[in-house]
């Protein structure tokens, strides 16, 4: 059975489709993650998970930091980090960085490192 979930049930600001959604509720072994950074600077501090993570870049610039590399990633890239490795990152601007950030488990598991 397909399941549809409207913007009410995850979005934190429907109009940037920002907010979250533990997908394991309708048997799905994934999260999903709607960013929306408007300004330089911000997005999450560093962190790791025991699975992999998706990061598709919807428009704007960020600075990846995976592991002991930093990555410029823009628009239309992709990046993937791989399970147990720290990874955080930060908008480059000029303008607004979104990403959909995809975890490959049906509810988050994230140890904070700083």
């Amino acid at each position: 059975m397909a399941h549809v979930i409207n913007p009410d049930r995850w979005a934190n600001a429907p109009d940037r489709w920002q907010g979250e959604l533990e997908c394991g509720a309708w048997g799905s072994n994934s999260c999903l993650i709607f960013n929306y950074l408007p300004g330089i600077g911000g997005g999450p501090r560093l962190h790791q998970h025991p699975y992999s993570e998706i990061f598709i870049i919807r428009a704007g610039t960020g600075l990846f930091t995976v592991g002991d590399q930093e990555i410029e990633a823009t628009a239309g890239q992709i990046l993937i980090v791989p399970p147990n490795t720290p990874h955080k990152f930060t908008n480059l601007g000029p303008g607004p960085l979104e990403t959909t950030d995809i975890h490959e488990n049906g509810s988050f598991i994230t140890e904070w490192l700083e």
